[in-house]
């Protein structure tokens, strides 16, 4: 049997929308696990309308933030694979058959699929999700492959076997990254993780463009954090935001420069000429993907994900690294992915 963790903070709505797909499981054997994380806006009404459909249990508690609420989810589970999803996805009808096929077959301790949007997720939604999966803004490490090494799963969509809790003692009280860092400690105890491409789930992520910037400032910032507690954690890889956000203002302001001293309409293309390819490949292939609205709109989703995670990174160097101030928080508010 699977026991399903779901944390929860101020998502009613949300949340109906995930038991509703969960009710629709081809394969049935599993467990749901709802923990409520101090909300304002509590959702114990919403979730008794499941108490006939779905072998369902739910938890309020004091805020303390999404990984040991999910703690406290995996501690009253039932399950030998306990499986966590965010409150703002929706599960596909063969999700739980699909893993179930796959461990069946394959001995792993640790799993995560990708995600994907729905044709009735708002072109914002679609545009967040297109900057958080393209292989343009991730270079590959996220979506449906992981080419940096052992898969990382992520706790939007991420399983692991009742050893592996009993082992590491779950998630750990970190605000932002504390998947990673679940994941981290999952390699560094010698468990095996794997990623089940058509295990996917659908993400809505952020809603609007301001809160997506303040989820991406904090996961920049929550990579300095990690490297904190895992030496060995930062790749090359996690440099490439920073990189791009310097790059970027350092050929905006040469182009000012430059045009002021050689004052041709040339000059500012041949300077910006990096960055129009890339605003105008991210159109094509978005619109290709997407359609023309959410190609538009993918340009400053893809660049607030870059530009946002290379100034929490910025951030958390200079606090964790140079002043040696630990753990750098940004939007503090912020905790639920």
């Amino acid at each position: 049997m699977f026991s399903i963790v779901i944390p929860l903070y101020n998502r009613p709505d949300e949340i109906d929308e995930l038991l509703e797909s969960l009710t629709k499981q081809s394969n049935k054997d599993f467990e749901v696990i709802i923990v409520e994380d101090g909300s304002d806006n509590p959702s114990e009404n919403i979730i008794k309308k499941y108490s006939d459909k779905l072998t369902i249990s739910y938890y309020y508690k004091q805020n303390t933030g999404p990984g040991l609420t999910r703690n406290l989810g995996a501690e009253r589970s039932k399950g030998d694979y306990i499986i966590f999803f965010d409150s703002d996805c929706i599960i596909p009808e063969k999700y739980i058959e699909t893993v179930s096929n796959y461990l069946k077959q394959n001995k792993v301790d640790a799993f995560g699929g990708p995600d994907s949007a729905l044709p009735t997720f708002t072109p914002i939604q679609k545009a967040i999700s297109y900057a958080m999966t393209s292989i343009i803004s991730t270079g590959g490490i996220r979506g449906a492959s992981e080419k940096t090494g052992k898969f990382h799963p992520r706790s939007f969509n991420m399983g692991f076997s009742r050893e592996v809790f009993n082992k590491t003692k779950g998630f750990s009280d970190m605000r932002f990254g504390e998947d990673i860092d679940m994941t981290l400690r999952i390699l560094e105890n010698n468990f095996s993780t794997a990623l089940i491409k058509d295990a996917f789930v659908y993400h809505k992520r952020r809603t609007d463009f301001k809160k997506f910037f303040r989820q991406i400032f904090n996961s920049g910032c929550a990579r300095i954090n990690l490297k904190l507690r895992h030496p060995n954690s930062l790749k090359l890889v996690h440099l490439l935001p920073a990189c791009f956000l310097l790059g970027n203002i350092t050929l905006l302001l040469l182009a000012i420069i430059l045009t002021i001293i050689y004052p041709f309409w040339t000059t500012p293309v041949i300077i910006l000429s990096p960055i129009i390819l890339l605003i105008i490949t991210i159109l094509i292939d978005s619109s290709i993907r997407n359609g023309i609205k959410v190609g538009f709109l993918s340009i400053p989703a893809v660049y607030i994900q870059l530009s946002a995670y290379g100034m929490g990174f910025f951030k958390a160097v200079w606090h964790g690294l140079i002043l040696k101030k630990g753990d750098t928080f940004g939007f503090v508010k912020n905790f639920y992915k």
